[in-house]
């Protein structure tokens, strides 16, 4: 990081030095990085900073670089700032504190609270039964906290994958039955009754685990409007192969579903009958997005053509 970067840093945190630097990841499609630091005399042992950088060319690590595309990544990042601003406080799941937020020309600098310092130091490539329903319990207390909630200043449509912001993915699509029926499909989801919060990218990648089996997520660039079996469809496509996909989904679908209602003030049995009748539309929903954008991707399997070909059948 610059001498100038490092010294608003520093100014946020109280700190009077930084004693070492550690680069978590890069952005997607190079829009800046992720970065752990470590600080002297101040409240906080390190912290870890989001280091966004507006005028990056975008380099898409398959390919999509597009006006779109590049729009999309800068609101995106608009729309974290104002998730951290305006509604972190109000989570019910476990979340990084926010620090500071500093806004420079070309530049955003998010300062986090370093959640391994606070014992969730662990990440997961594969999860247990246990650890995968840490996360379902995590998705329903986060969609419990904001029922009804408008989502000012985020995507009005959560999801990095809404059919809105998508339209080249949409035209590269060689199905042409989805590709017909994917209006009708963002439509049946966008006119549920029952609306929260997405997170938009609750893969288990944005898991962080404890020792103990707590979770806690990041990443809140699409949180947006929306049904919240968007994102727990998208969670179980992260973590499964197509067969335990279709072996553990009334599984799946009852655990998340007693989380909701037990984080919720009062049951409510309508909005369980409602967003359990619009999983399969979710899933297709994803499907469509992930067949035009990558063709030969691994999730594309024969559950998710199965359970997309009886949402169009509908």
């Amino acid at each position: 990081m610059s001498p100038q970067i490092q010294s608003i840093i520093l100014r946020l945190t109280n700190a009077s030095a930084i004693v070492a630097q550690e680069v978590i990841q890069n952005l997607w499609s190079d829009y800046g990085e992720i970065v752990r630091i470590k600080l002297l005399e101040s409240e906080y042992s390190s912290v870890v900073v989001k280091h966004i950088q507006h005028g990056a060319a975008g380099n898409h690590p398959r390919g999509w670089n597009s006006d779109i595309g590049h729009q999309r990544k800068l609101k995106s990042y608009e729309v974290e700032t104002a998730w951290y601003d305006r509604y972190a406080l109000t989570s019910k799941a476990r979340i990084p504190r926010c620090i500071a937020v500093e806004h420079l020309e070309n530049e955003i600098l998010i300062v986090l609270e370093d959640l391994n310092a606070s014992g969730f130091n662990l990440r997961k490539s594969e999860v247990s039964w246990t650890e995968m329903e840490a996360c379902i319990q995590w998705l329903a207390q986060y969609h419990a906290g904001f029922i009804g909630m408008e989502p000012e200043r985020l995507w009005e449509v959560g999801t990095y994958w809404h059919l809105a912001t998508r339209p080249n993915e949409l035209e590269a699509l060689d199905d042409v039955a989805l590709k017909n029926a994917a209006s009708a499909i963002d439509e049946q989801l966008n006119s549920c009754t029952y609306k929260t919060l997405v997170h938009g990218d609750a893969k288990l990648a944005n898991f962080c685990f404890s020792p103990n089996g707590e979770v806690a997520g990041v990443d809140f660039q699409y949180v947006g409007g929306g049904c919240g079996m968007k994102d727990l469809a998208y969670f179980v496509s992260s973590c499964l192969y197509e067969e335990d996909c279709e072996r553990y989904e009334t599984r799946i679908l009852n655990t998340y579903f007693r989380h909701l209602q037990n984080s919720l003030p009062i049951p409510n049995p309508e909005l369980e009958a409602e967003w359990r009748s619009l999983y399969h539309v979710a899933w297709a929903d994803f499907h469509r997005f992930i067949k035009g954008w990558s063709p030969g991707h691994w999730k594309i399997n024969s559950y998710s053509e199965r359970v997309t070909k009886a949402v169009i059948g509908r």
